[in-house]
């Protein structure tokens, strides 16, 4: 699964690459550039809830 969902990001970030240099608008390339962010930063609080211990450390 882990391998499929890397295959997904890349295929994911190479389309809003794309699109991002498609667009003309400096506002609309920022609301891609916020958009992006708020994506990445929910990624790495999964990840960091994914690896840390559930309850309380013992």
């Amino acid at each position: 699964m882990e391998d499929e969902d890397i295959a997904l990001n890349s295929v994911l970030g190479l389309e809003l690459n794309r699109v991002f240099f498609a667009v003309r608008e400096t506002a609309n390339k920022q609301k891609i550039i916020e958009f992006a962010r708020e994506v990445l930063q929910g990624e790495r609080e999964d990840l960091a809830e994914s690896v840390l211990p559930e309850g309380p450390a013992g």
